[in-house]
């Protein structure tokens, strides 16, 4: 079910009554509702993946509880273990077979012997396994570490790991900040309902208004990007740095709004990253979740910075590649990972990756100083270099695109249109980038007719847009 369908709307009004209406007596049938939701909504794709959630759930349920229950390092261990190797499995079969079978023999091939690929599997993707497997193990993991008590309610624990605002993409919550709050009481908030609408709102208008319209463009020039000029093909790398952004951010935005109608509240994932001032600050801005989640569980176990800059580096590099590969089961997005590995690398070496942890661009004016007018410039243009890696179908496509980028010296007015859209982004998200839950001050003091009056306006050309494209465009971080 996606987040920009009718379908989902009268779900989603649905299970909120029934949710606030019928079952608010006890926590319990609440959960029960959620969890039955949460299924309905991940049945509606494909009703026989969700074998593998129940049993992913059940596989960390039973783990954590023994983990908990014994005082014996080498068990603990194990039971660990069967919880890694039962997760990376399920993503190593699914998403990751044919991609290391094909690897393997282009490998043979290339070394002189003739193989054929017999191996291969008509293997489907399960929507949002990479995000509920990476949310079960933190739990597992986080027992592990007694950095968190394991409950026993198993229907609260399978609503956790089946949460449906958030299931198929993200944000991949830990079980320190969700699970808490729905082994606890909920209370109904008129300015939480408020904030959330609004945040489903944008989200919308990300998707739909934005993403959608200039997805049409990015496909046309990356699928002939031997036809065009360079100017069209940086159009069409600028055009995709923000169809990805906000296509991507705009989910997040409606599952924190969504989870905000049923009195919980998730993390943010991104935090206005394309104002960011070096690599390290845009992954600080960029799929927060994941990339703390990769700081938490795989960087800091490989020992952090904590053992001189050659194995910091080495550890950098790792969770960059890992990254990338989590991705999608090709080697541009691996490579994807590596260009950004490097551009850390410079900040890192000179102690500058943790310049900007707190503050924000122009935090105290309306507009950039020069210099950091610069760093935001030249950190896009990095970013958005990576990005051609990111979206191309091979790596021989990608570094085609990029040589005709800086070869093909026309710039012809066709696509053009385009920019409307992507000037309109950032200039709202500058506006927003003190807050991205839009939670400010000033909304208040606007009359709230004029603000209901374009707030209906918006929600109509957003429905519009959604009946125009009777398909339902799915969100691309569906495919990872």
């Amino acid at each position: 079910m996606l987040f920009n369908s009718f379908e989902f709307l009268v779900f989603l009004i649905v299970v909120f009554g029934l949710y606030w209406f019928v079952f608010n007596k006890k926590i319990r049938h609440q959960n029960i509702l959620l969890l039955l939701a949460s299924y309905i909504f991940y049945g509606w794709w494909d009703y026989r993946f969700l074998s593998l959630i129940i049993l992913s759930t059940l596989v960390d349920y039973f783990v954590g509880l023994q983990i908990h229950g014994t005082t014996k390092a080498s068990r603990k261990k194990v039971l660990l273990g069967i919880s890694m190797a039962f997760n990376i499995g399920l993503l190593a079969f699914f998403k990751y077979f044919n991609f290391f079978v094909d690897s393997w023999i282009q490998l043979l091939n290339s070394v002189g012997y003739q193989t054929q690929n017999t191996w291969s599997l008509n293997i489907i993707l399960p929507v949002g396994i990479s995000f509920y497997t990476f949310q079960t193990m933190s739990y597992t993991i986080d027992v592990y570490r007694n950095k968190l008590v394991p409950t026993k309610d198993f229907i609260s624990f399978a609503a956790f790991v089946s949460f449906f605002p958030q299931l198929v993409a993200g944000p991949i919550e830990r079980a320190s900040n969700l699970l808490p709050q729905i082994l606890g009481k909920r209370t109904f908030s008129y300015e939480n309902g408020i904030q959330g609408l609004r945040l489903i709102l944008w989200g919308l208008v990300k998707k739909v208004v934005i993403a959608d319209v200039l997805a049409l463009k990015v496909d046309d020039i990356f699928l002939n990007y031997h036809d065009f000029g360079g100017g069209v093909l940086w159009l069409g790398a600028v055009y995709f740095a923000i169809q990805i952004y906000c296509d991507f951010s705009g989910y997040s935005d409606i599952a924190i709004g969504v989870s905000k109608l049923f009195g919980i509240e998730l993390m943010s994932n991104f935090k206005f990253p394309y104002f960011s001032r070096n690599v390290g600050e845009f992954w600080r801005r960029w799929h927060i979740s994941l990339s703390t989640w990769f700081r938490d569980y795989l960087y800091i176990p490989l020992g952090g910075s904590r053992k001189g800059k050659l194995k910091s580096l080495r550890n950098v590099f790792i969770i960059f590649l890992v990254s990338g590969l989590w991705h999608g089961a090709n080697w541009t997005f691996v490579v994807w990972g590596g260009v950004h590995a490097l551009l850390f690398v410079p900040s890192y070496i000179s102690g500058r990756n943790r310049t900007y942890t707190s503050d924000i661009v122009a935090e105290n004016s309306w507009f950039p100083t020069l210099k950091e007018l610069g760093q935001v410039l030249l950190t896009f243009f990095l970013v958005v270099l990576a990005w051609v890696f990111f979206r191309s179908a091979s790596l021989t496509s990608a570094l085609e695109y990029i040589s005709f980028m800086f070869t093909k010296f026309d710039f012809p007015l066709i696509y053009k249109n385009g920019l409307y859209s992507v000037g309109s982004l950032l200039f709202l998200d500058w506006i927003f980038r003190k807050d991205e839950r839009l939670n400010f001050p000033f909304l208040k003091s606007v009359n709230k007719k004029i603000l209901g009056l374009v707030e209906v306006i918006v929600i109509l050309v957003v429905v519009y847009l959604i009946s125009l494209n009777t398909s339902s465009s799915q969100f691309i971080y569906f495919q990872f």
